[in-house]
């Protein structure tokens, strides 16, 4: 008969333990002050994971992207509060010279900014002005709306459905015969479906 493993103890709990504070003295004065100034416009998220807020167009080209935002969130997300409509990210930021940016800083910048989405970055204080912060929040949004989305077009973004299974398909290189070196989508089922999609 196989031995059993004896139930837990009060004293084998699993090692995980509750993260205090969940907020910074910085994050819950910044917090506060957002939550009173968005009303019932928005809903003021704290530390949402870029993942849940972006995706990766045609994830297997763009592998090294991916490793840029894993693991990595946005201060604040106002979202519209029907149906939760990412609309404002809020990022605290360690001051710097005028002249300066942090690399990490302008990650952010360009990530929201190429989703069309504003991001408005808070110098780290003990406490925050309503003024100051709806100041910076028109400037950030101003900003989408004269660059407007640096994203690719549709055509570019999208990748074809395999004409055989339905599938995804992704991008491949011909390593042999008369079109080696050309790239092609197959599907992403290979090698049990043969689809094949050739770029012109």
């Amino acid at each position: 008969m196989p031995d059993r493993k004896p139930p837990l103890k009060s004293f084998d709990r699993l090692p995980y333990r509750l993260r205090e504070p969940f907020l910074s003295v910085t994050e819950l004065a910044l917090l506060r002050v957002l939550q009173k100034m968005a009303g019932g416009h928005y809903v003021v998220c704290p530390k949402v994971a870029l993942t849940d807020i972006f995706y990766i167009v045609r994830p297997n080209e763009n592998v090294h992207f991916f490793h840029k935002f894993f693991r990595k969130h946005v201060d604040f997300l106002l979202c519209e509060p029907e149906k939760f409509k990412p609309a404002i990210g809020v990022e605290l930021v360690k001051p710097v010279a005028r002249s300066e940016t942090r690399e990490a800083d302008q990650f952010m910048e360009d990530l929201f900014l190429s989703a069309g989405l504003p991001l408005v970055h808070v110098p780290s204080s003990d406490s925050y002005s309503e003024d100051d912060l709806e100041e910076l929040i028109k400037l950030a949004v101003l900003k989408v709306r004269e660059t407007g989305p640096l994203r690719a077009s549709t055509e570019t973004d999208s990748v074809p459905m395999c004409p055989l299974c339905g599938k995804m398909m992704v991008l491949r290189i011909h390593r042999s015969g008369p079109n080696a070196g050309r790239k092609y989508y197959g599907c992403m089922d290979s090698p049990n479906c043969s689809g094949v999609v050739e770029i012109g």
